[in-house]
């Protein structure tokens, strides 16, 4: 019986791209967009860890009374435009543990709609894509 290979383990080569004379959606394939997913959560998360602590430096000056009226409404800015971007973080990495999931049950790259191959070229475009285009253009269309 043969195994198949784990697409967590595979080391690809340094320049690789998936390409399509491959089996869509093959082991390198997802160890590629593994990859990418995994490194741009880890990215994230960083991120937002450096947001959390702006957001607190920021409120603890201005709860300690630091600086004038002015000081202080750039404070709250700060926090607010900070708070923003934590949120933005957020939403993206529920999309990319969504993506990871899919990559995990079999069910990446193909359309979350209607089941079809989304596309190798608007996989590597968009990684976090779960629709082909014409069911995302139709769907943008009726919101």
């Amino acid at each position: 019986m043969a195994t198949k290979k784990n697409y967590k383990t595979i080391v690809l080569p340094e320049k690789y791209t998936p390409k399509k004379t491959e089996p869509y959606m093959c082991p390198e394939q997802l160890a590629y967009f593994y990859q990418i997913l995994t490194a741009q959560k880890q990215e994230l998360v960083h991120t937002s860890d450096s947001v959390l602590n702006s957001v607190r430096l920021a409120d603890k000056s201005a709860s300690d009374g630091v600086g004038d009226d002015s000081d202080n409404a750039t404070f709250e800015q700060e926090i607010t435009m900070n708070l923003r971007m934590s949120q933005r973080d957020n939403n993206l990495l529920k999309k990319i543990d969504a993506a990871l999931a899919r990559i995990e049950d079999g069910t990446y790259g193909y359309s979350v709609v209607s089941g079809e191959e989304i596309g190798l070229r608007r996989m590597l475009a968009r990684p976090l894509a779960t629709m082909t285009v014409e069911e995302q253009e139709e769907y943008e269309q009726r919101k």
